[in-house]
């Protein structure tokens, strides 16, 4: 395979519904662009994407396939992406390498959610989008309800490039308004049959509307002639894609080959080429990595500057760890090409990188990393754990291994929760890695509602003194404090004034410190021992004690945060008193005083943000209310409604699948901490017998 140069690289992807054809499209492609020469197909489980077990068993798209076609002395770069968000990686990282997004349509269904859904992702990621109509051979293809549900979805920045001919069981071709051609079903170039020769004409002119809008100077000369060439149409779509005021619809029947060859043209003529440094010292960052059978780890890049030489020796400048690129290939699903260098812009792949994870970027001595992906919060979280406790280690290290694959999966070992903890962004994304963890790793997995970060504190004063004595023989154990505890106000300063044993009492501050808590709040730990009851040395054992309550509350085992301690007296012992005995008496001390200064526990409070149709508000607002949430505000986001509302973690478990099924998948939603509050009394009182019960359990 030949080195493409940087203007004759176009990289795009393909996003839109699940079943609006993209696999398939994808197939014709590169068919169209030589790079296969027979079309498999997703009932037959020979696509060149989609080569996964699981993706051929479950005929859906999990992973982003990155594949190319060669077409007219250019070489289309294509990354055919999953259709559903709990799969939205794949797409959200195609976008850091693409310069456009094909927008899939299904002809039966019109505008669905998940192309809603995708259109978005392509807006927030600044993403110049064209829609591509496909099945327009299915026997139920409905050309005015997918012009009517684009006409909703984007207004006026939807324009017909393509219109088809009999679509249906009878489909033979489209017109294309750009180059006033009729392509038949043999991809042929003819002219337009007389009968559309009108709307034809009409929708020209349209066309030759917009693509003024996208240029200052086109835009005057579109007035002055009311005409545009072939090329100034396509000059302007391309400024109003990049301006993202300007979506061109296309029209193609994948499954019989019909107008993928002028797709593909399109995207050669029109698309943004890359944006890179073509000259110049080299870096790529890698976009995706992935485990494939017999090959290991593979990580797939985009060359940003410079051209890419077999043998390169490259850095990250983010650790100093150096590489060699022993071996680079164009790649199209499983098919990997060895080639000798590859330009900027282009898409290749490199096998058993030392460290060659997503997000990472691999450069010549000096020059700079390039910006990590971007990817939304996590939406979904569950606890995991082994079937069998002898695989525990095992388990961790198989989601260890998926999750560095996949940037929207995240495991972690929460030691305040003693729990495994997944996140993802969806219920099926979580099933997925338990199929993995079970096929490919051959080990069984639980998975259940996680336990709630939870956060105690106080109300009031409280006092308490606890005298730890120890006698078995020889040395003994001898520890006495006296402490007092009030609520940690942030900017609030710390008092010396309290009645402690019903006598109104003066401190003496003799010095304090705040720690900021790894959990998050304070701890405020002040000295106002005097007349040398308890010698300075033994101070910072009975705040060990104290630390080592505070992350395990009292109350439910909860880190505790915000509370200001005052160590004010106790006794020592000459011979007995030992830093483990000052340990003991300030944990216990502290448990006293907590349980007495009108303890409460706090629940993470998550803001939340729906974007739903408005048709399903009601139902979103009443869900809401039953989960404890608050809604806050409301408005309006191009046709829907976006609901901003607080809700307290404890009742988001699995609310991406009970939204989905609310809306009937049509509306999405995001989810960010905000702050710990505290829980009303009679959930309180629902976790303190719940925690007892626990306790009682385990004794």
């Amino acid at each position: 395979m030949k080195t493409y140069s940087t203007q004759n690289i176009r990289n795009v992807v393909l996003i839109g519904s699940a079943k609006s054809g993209k696999t398939t499209l994808s197939e014709a492609m590169l068919y169209e662009g030589k790079v296969i020469d027979r079309r498999g197909s997703v009932e037959e489980k020979n696509t060149v994407s989609d080569n996964t077990e699981f993706e051929q068993t479950n005929q859906k798209s999990i992973n982003a396939t990155p594949l190319y076609a060669e077409i007219g002395g250019c070489k289309v770069n294509i990354i055919d992406a999953p259709g559903s968000d709990d799969f939205s990686g794949g797409a959200l990282s195609a976008f850091k390498v693409v310069e456009s997004a094909a927008l899939v349509l299904n002809a039966t269904q019109g505008v669905e959610v998940g192309t809603e859904i995708f259109g978005r992702y392509a807006e927030q990621y600044g993403i110049p989008v064209f829609v591509t109509v496909n099945q327009l051979d299915h026997e139920k293809a409905n050309w005015d309800l997918v012009r009517n549900s684009l006409a909703e979805a984007f207004g006026k920045k939807a324009v017909i490039a393509q219109f088809p001919v009999a679509p249906g069981a009878g489909f033979k071709g489209v017109v294309d308004v750009i180059t006033m051609k009729y392509y038949n079903e043999k991809n042929e170039a003819l002219d337009i049959p007389a009968e559309f020769a009108d709307e034809a004409e009409e929708l020209r002119a349209e066309l030759m509307e917009k693509a003024a809008e996208g240029d200052d100077d086109l835009m005057m000369k579109f007035f002055d002639t009311m005409e545009l060439t072939t090329d100034e149409i396509r000059e302007g779509l391309r400024a109003g894609m990049e301006k993202g005021e300007a979506i061109p619809v296309f029209c193609v029947s994948a499954k019989q080959n019909i107008g993928v060859r002028r797709l593909l043209e399109f995207v050669v003529d029109v698309t943004p080429a890359p944006k890179v440094e073509a000259t110049g010292a080299t870096s790529l960052f890698i976009f995706k990595t992935s485990v494939e059978q017999h090959l290991g780890e593979v990580s797939y890049f985009k060359v940003f500057s410079g051209t890419l030489n077999e043998g390169a020796d490259l850095v990250n400048p983010e650790t100093g760890n150096g590489e060699r690129l022993s071996a680079i290939y164009a790649v199209a699903g499983a098919k990997k090409e060895k080639v000798s260098s590859i330009s900027a812009g282009d898409i290749g792949c490199v096998m058993k990188l030392k460290s060659g994870k997503y997000n990472t970027t691999l450069a010549a001595a000096g020059v700079d990393a390039i910006p990590h992906m971007e990817f939304p919060d996590y939406k979904y979280r569950c606890a995991v754990k082994a079937v069998d406790k002898n695989d525990e280690a095992k388990v961790g290290d198989a989601l260890n291994k998926i999750a560095a694959q996949d940037p929207t999966l995240h495991v972690e070992y929460s030691k305040e929760l003693r729990q495994t903890i997944l996140s993802g962004m969806g219920e099926q994304h979580i099933n997925y890695v338990k199929w993995r963890v079970t096929t490919e790793f051959k080990l069984n997995i639980e998975l259940y509602a996680p336990k709630v970060p939870y956060r105690e504190t106080i109300t009031r004063v409280a006092t308490a003194t606890y005298r730890h004595k120890k006698q078995s023989g020889g040395a003994g154990q001898f520890g006495e404090v006296s402490m007092l505890i009030c609520p940690y106000i942030e900017g609030e300063p710390a008092s010396n004034k309290f009645k402690i044993d019903g006598k109104d009492t003066e401190l003496k501050i003799k010095n304090q410190q705040v720690f900021d808590l790894e959990w998050g709040g304070k701890l405020e730990y002040i000295n106002c021992v005097v007349g040398g009851a308890i010698d300075e040395g033994f101070m910072p054992a009975i705040l060990k004690g104290i630390n080592d309550k505070m992350t395990e509350g009292p109350l439910t085992g909860s880190y505790a945060r915000d509370i200001r301690v005052y160590v004010y007296d106790g006794k020592m012992h000459p011979v007995d008193s030992k830093e483990i005995a000052f340990i003991i008496a300030g944990r216990n001390a502290f448990k006293e005083a907590f349980r007495n200064a009108g303890p409460k526990i706090l629940e993470p409070i998550y803001n939340v943000d729906i974007i739903t149709p408005s048709d399903y508000v009601g139902p979103c607002m009443s869900d809401l209310n039953t989960r404890r949430g608050m809604i806050m505000n409301q408005d309006m986001d191009k046709g829907f409604t976006v609901l901003h509302a607080r809700v307290p973690l404890a009742e988001l478990y699995r609310y991406s699948t009970i939204l989905s099924s609310l809306t009937g998948g049509s509306a999405t939603f995001t989810m960010k901490f905000a702050e710990y509050q505290q829980v009303p009394a009679d959930v309180q009182t629902k976790l303190l017998a719940e925690y007892a019960a626990q306790e009682q359990e385990e004794d």
